[in-house]
């Protein structure tokens, strides 16, 4: 805290103002929200910055006037003085705030449906269709309750602060330490682990995308083996990640979310229209004994939890947006994410739905329905279609990268600009992320089994989506006890904590029961 207090000592005065004037005075009735990491009261002000700013010949006073203390009172909001904290805006995802209702729509919708929905159809063949459209419908009007929780908690009217990071509310809620043990881990793992995946599957789909193309024998004699297409694909998102910030990819947004949108529909829409498989069951798959029975629930509920990710990216791209007292960001932010959760619920469900009714027990475990349209209709459907839905989803995975490695770039280039106390430079900024797409690149090649885990990952993800917004509204907002709200978020919350540890445990039981194939250093 003490750093970037003194990071703020740097600015330069703004004509006519003192030299020791550290604050900025804002239009009437347009209060900015201060990023939490200035000060523990970010929008008391100094009477010497206002006198001169004012152009008064008022003696300077070493003391605040008391009418200046209480930040609500109406004198208070009146005068409208803050400080700026130059150092959001030296990092990417709170460089640039301009952004606006129609972006947080497509970083919504591109970081909400992707690969994840794909293998929705799988937890089906476990819980049936009643259980199941219950589940996936569950989950997804609790992840969608938690995402307007979370957007809420972005400002605070009563201090003035906007809370920019997932990480950094909760370690401002909750302090730093339970922030590194509890938050960290998941927030950073969802970022950094989505990459990884992005890059199993965007290979793996180029690979295929140049077999269909070239007719199925390959356009050459020698071929591109599977690790070269993860670099082909791994090359092509380091190149793209070179824009600055989370504003500047709006557009790269925008083009996955059609993408994602694309290949969904495509995906359902050949699956209906082929038709049934012969042989289809829809009976839920039974286990040996209770204990296996349970265990592989518990999995099913860990994909369709895994499916809804993302709520690690909604304070980030919420910061993107000018806020003031008179237009909160959270209003415009609310309205992206209406749409974006409207179109998201209409690629998920027909989906998922159609898929199990195309496939029923034959659904591939490994792949969900993108290796049931090549595995089912590799043949009988038009090779135009497939090789759109191919470039579709490479397309996808690509600019996904972009969203979801944003925090980790940023997280990289906080630690350099709080060590220099000046902006990241614009080569140290492309070395940083060069580093972090053949980072993943090379955890891609030496674990290319990671797409098998897919219950575990979600066991790992539910706390961030499910249960930590139902805590960090309990803390901050104080809901009065026993009321609707304090009832609502105690039981999701608890429910949400007690659903990640269970889905672990049942992740790492099936994964032992059934088997992963352990290939190091060896994708298929």
């Amino acid at each position: 805290m003490e750093e970037v207090v003194e990071e703020s000592s740097t600015i330069s005065p703004r004509p006519g103002m003192g030299s020791g004037a550290q604050v900025a005075s804002a239009p009437p009735m347009q209060t900015q929200y201060n990023s939490p990491s200035l000060s523990r009261k970010p929008l008391l002000s100094i009477v010497a910055a206002n006198t001169n700013a004012a152009n008064t010949a008022a003696p300077k006073s070493s003391h605040t006037p008391n009418f200046f203390t209480p930040l609500g009172s109406p004198i208070r909001r009146a005068i409208q003085l803050t400080k700026l904290d130059p150092h959001d805006a030296w990092l990417p995802i709170t460089e640039s705030r301009n952004g606006n209702a129609y972006y947080a729509a497509f970083h919504t919708l591109c970081s909400g449906i992707g690969i994840q929905a794909l293998v929705l159809p799988v937890a089906f063949t476990i819980l049936g269709w009643t259980w199941g459209i219950i589940s996936l419908t569950v989950a997804f009007v609790w992840q969608l309750y938690t995402l307007w929780l979370l957007v809420r908690l972005h400002e605070s009217t009563e201090t003035g602060m906007r809370y920019s990071r997932f990480l950094q509310l909760f370690s401002a809620t909750f302090g730093e330490k339970m922030g590194k043990i509890f938050a960290l881990f998941p927030v950073m793992y969802l970022s950094g682990g989505t990459c990884v995946a992005l890059i199993i599957v965007g290979g793996s789909t180029t690979k295929l995308f140049y077999q269909i193309v070239c007719g199925g024998h390959g356009c050459t004699e020698k071929p591109l083996t599977n690790v070269e297409w993860y670099l082909v694909f791994t090359s092509a998102a380091v190149v793209l990640s070179q824009l600055p910030n989370l504003n500047s990819i709006a557009g790269v947004s925008l083009i996955g979310a059609i993408t994602a949108v694309g290949y969904c529909t495509i995906m359902w829409l050949v699956s209906v229209t082929e038709g049934r498989l012969d042989g289809v069951s829809y009976d839920p798959i039974k286990e040996n004994d209770n204990m296996a029975m349970i265990f592989s629930v518990l999995n099913a509920l860990g994909i369709m939890a895994f499916a809804f990710r993302g709520h690690n990216l909604t304070l980030e791209i919420q910061a993107t947006m000018p806020s003031s007292e008179k237009n909160p960001s959270h209003v415009p932010m609310w309205e992206g994410v209406k749409v974006a959760y409207a179109i998201i619920a209409a690629c998920l469900f027909p989906l998922a739905i159609g898929g199990y009714w195309a496939y029923g027990h034959k659904i591939p475990a490994n792949g969900g329905m993108l290796t049931a349209i090549y595995q089912y209709h590799g043949r009988d459907a038009s090779q135009f279609v497939l090789a759109l839905t191919s470039l579709l989803i490479i397309i996808n995975a690509v600019t996904s990268f972009q969203i979801y490695g944003m925090p980790m770039f940023d997280d990289m280039e906080s630690k350099y600009t709080k060590r220099k106390k000046k902006p990241c430079p614009w080569w140290l900024r492309s070395v940083f992320r060069v580093m972090f797409g053949y980072g993943c690149f090379f955890v891609a090649v030496a674990i290319p089994f990671l797409g098998s885990l897919a219950g575990l990952i979600g066991g790992v993800a539910v706390p961030v989506t499910f249960a930590y917004p139902c805590f960090l509204w309990l803390k901050i907002k104080k809901p009065k006890k026993y009321s609707m709200m304090w009832w609502l978020n105690w039981v999701l919350g608890l429910w949400g904590s007690a659903l990640s540890v269970v889905l672990i445990a049942a992740g790492i039981y099936v994964v032992i029961d059934t088997g992963v194939e352990v290939s190091f250093f060896k994708p298929h």
